[in-house]
C-alpha cells in the first residue's frame, strides 16, 4: 500500500479516536449539542456523526447523549424556524437556495396546510435535511406548539433508537464499525447524499 493511500485512513482514524476520545471529556456533550443545534437550522453535519462514536465509547451514557441531542436539536429547530417566519426574505431564503430547494418553497408551503404533521414527523427520521423542514415550517406559518411538539417527537424517536442500539450491541458495533470503519463512514456519507438527493428531486 502506498503511503498516499494510507495517509486519508490515517486520517479518519484520527478523526474517530478524536470522537472517542472527547466522549469522555467535560465538554462532550457541549460539543455534541452545539452541532446538534446547528444542524436543524443552518449547519450540513448532523449529530450522528459524534453521537455514534461517543456512545460507542460510553455506551452507559448514550441515553443521556441522545437526551441531549433531542433537547438541542429542537432548540435548533426553533431557531430554524424562526429565521423562515421572520428572516426568510434574507437568511432563510439564503439557505433554502444553498441546498437547492428555493423553486419548491411554495409547494411545500401548501402542503404543510394538509399534511403538516406528517411532513414534521416523517422528515425528521430521514436524512433529509432538517433545516428544509424547520426553516419552510417557519415560512409556512405552520402552529409553533405542533411544531414543537412534532419535532420532540420525530428526532427523540431518532436519537434514542440509536441510542437503544449503541447501548445493547455496543460493543459488538464498535468491533464491527472499527474493522471496516472506510466502509461505514463512506456508506454513512451516501445516506446524508441520498438524502440532500431526495429532498431536491423527489418531493
Amino acid at each position: 500500500m502506498t503511503a498516499e493511500a494510507a495517509e486519508p485512513r490515517s486520517l479518519l482514524r484520527r478523526l474517530y479516536d478524536w470522537c472517542l476520545a472527547a466522549a469522555y471529556k467535560p465538554h462532550a456533550l457541549w460539543t455534541m449539542g452545539a452541532v446538534s443545534f446547528a444542524e436543524s437550522s443552518f449547519f450540513p453535519v448532523p449529530p450522528d456523526v459524534l453521537l455514534i462514536p461517543m456512545a460507542l465509547a460510553r455506551p452507559e451514557r448514550a441515553y443521556v447523549m441522545a437526551a441531549w441531542c433531542t433537547v438541542t436539536s429542537v432548540a435548533g429547530g426553533l431557531l430554524g424556524y424562526s429565521i423562515g417566519a421572520l428572516l426568510y426574505d434574507s437568511v432563510g431564503a439564503w439557505l433554502i437556495n444553498l441546498y437547492g430547494y428555493g423553486d419548491k418553497v411554495e409547494a411545500f408551503r401548501e402542503a404543510y396546510a394538509q399534511w403538516g404533521a406528517w411532513i414534521i414527523l416523517l422528515k425528521g427520521l430521514t436524512p433529509i435535511p432538517y433545516k428544509i423542514v424547520t426553516i419552510t415550517s417557519g415560512f409556512a406559518g405552520y402552529n409553533l406548539g405542533l411544531f414543537l411538539l412534532f419535532s420532540t417527537i420525530t428526532r427523540g424517536a431518532r436519537f434514542f433508537v440509536l441510542a437503544f442500539l449503541l447501548h445493547r450491541y455496543g460493543d459488538r458495533a464498535r468491533h464491527i464499525i472499527e474493522k471496516r470503519l472506510g466502509l461505514w463512514v463512506l456508506l454513512g456519507a451516501a445516506v446524508i447524499i441520498v438524502g440532500v438527493v431526495v429532498a431536491l428531486y423527489l418531493i
